[in-house]
């Protein structure tokens, strides 16, 4: 059982709306960089292939492909340096994590959609 105090801090972080997007979707993440005394908006697209849930300590891994290179980033879900988080697309998975995408290339990563009400 946690802390009354630690309860209280986590849920005030926790107040930000967020979308909700499961492993498969195709997500736009707008993540705000500081470069030396400026800031900017850096959006980051790609598919969600993993989720962990923990309260104030959660998270999810966005994988994208450049150039024949797959680059993943994990990003805090309740962090505050995440501008938005944008659906583009929803995919229908059979599995949670989706760790399997890394050893496929090209259109054999290509992921179904999921229709609207399942």
């Amino acid at each position: 059982m946690k802390n009354k105090i630690i309860e209280a801090v986590e849920s005030e972080y926790m107040a930000k709306v967020v979308p909700s997007f499961r492993s498969g979707d195709t997500v736009r993440v707008n993540f705000r960089i500081v470069e030396g005394n400026k800031e900017r908006v850096q959006p980051y697209e790609g598919v969600v292939i993993k989720i962990h849930r923990g309260g104030v300590g959660s998270t999810f891994t966005v994988r994208k492909v450049v150039g024949d290179v797959g680059v993943e980033r994990t990003f805090p879900l309740y962090s505050p340096r995440i501008d938005s988080i944008e659906l583009k697309r929803s995919g229908r998975v059979r599995r949670a994590k989706l760790f399997y995408l890394r050893a496929l290339r090209g259109k054999a990563t290509r992921i179904r959609e999921r229709k609207k009400g399942f």
